[in-house]
């Protein structure tokens, strides 16, 4: 039996991938901060899912989990770590509040870092380890190498995702041990219906009538936003490859959404984002 490790399984793309690789025979451990849904989803998907019950920023809770996980693996170690778990906190940078900037950064750039040290032991991070080497996949973003405007402080978090993984894999080879970053586009998942409720909070600022027509916009992306199994058929990829890439890029429009805002010189994008958002 192959062991992998899944933050935030509740729902979305850390459910559906928990899913796909149950489906292949892995037993995956998949944390949770919620009992009822720890009840749920084991409910859901059978014997060869342990829930672990723990919020991603909790220290203590992640030592727990790593604990509980070493009474089931005993001597064996773990095939791959998938670093899901996250938050997008959109909104004018000149507005947002600093406490959910750190709260962006806490869980989507610290907590990552915090859980990988926790586990590296079990993914052969020692000398002459009995272990064999695992691999860390991390779930970033296309904001990972693009900054849209209002999604400022989530693209921070992806780009510094984006960093600490290639420093994580380039010393991480000294045990054989890979970091592969996926880099979804708009995923169908919960995560686009609060989108509207999460700007609320600058309808008295200028930006207001941009945000709104935003949201609006949110809507009709909703119908074009990628299935969430494409997301779970490249982390299997990540997983089973013999040569994986570094980085598996999935965006909704390659063109338009991955290819011409990476390529264009910038004051070209600044005019293009300013003429469709009114700016």
């Amino acid at each position: 039996m192959q062991y992998i490790v899944i933050t935030g399984v509740s729902s979305g793309i850390g459910y559906d991938a928990a899913r796909y690789l149950i489906e292949r025979g892995y037993h995956v451990f998949g944390s949770v901060r919620k009992q009822a849904d720890a009840e749920r989803v084991q409910g859901e998907l059978g014997k060869q899912f342990t829930p672990l019950l723990f919020d991603v920023t909790d220290e203590v809770g992640v030592q727990t989990a790593v604990s509980q996980m070493k009474s089931i693996l005993g001597s064996q170690g773990l095939t791959a770590l998938v670093n899901n778990a996250g938050i997008s906190t959109p909104g004018p940078l000149m507005h947002l509040p600093i406490d959910d900037l750190r709260q962006q950064l806490e869980i989507n750039v610290v907590s990552v870092l915090n859980i990988t040290q926790a586990l590296l032991p079990l993914l052969g991070a020692q000398k002459n380890s009995s272990i064999s080497a695992g691999r860390i996949i991390n779930i970033s973003s296309v904001s990972g190498k693009i900054a849209y405007p209002f999604m400022g402080a989530y693209a921070a978090s992806k780009h510094a995702l984006e960093a600490m993984s290639d420093s994580l894999r380039r010393e991480l080879m000294l045990y054989g041990i890979d970091v592969i970053l996926i880099q979804p586009g708009t995923v169908k998942t919960p995560i686009i219906n609060k989108f509207d409720a999460q700007i609320r909070k600058f309808s008295q600022t200028d930006y207001a009538p941009i945000l709104a027509q935003m949201a609006k916009s949110v809507v009709d992306r909703k119908q074009s936003a990628l299935p969430v199994a494409q997301i779970s058929r490249t982390i299997y990829k990540a997983i089973s490859s013999p040569r994986p890439k570094t980085r598996y890029p999935v965006p909704r429009r390659w063109v338009t959404g991955w290819l011409l805002p990476r390529w264009l010189p910038d004051r070209w994008m600044d005019k293009m984002a300013a003429r469709k958002l009114g700016l």
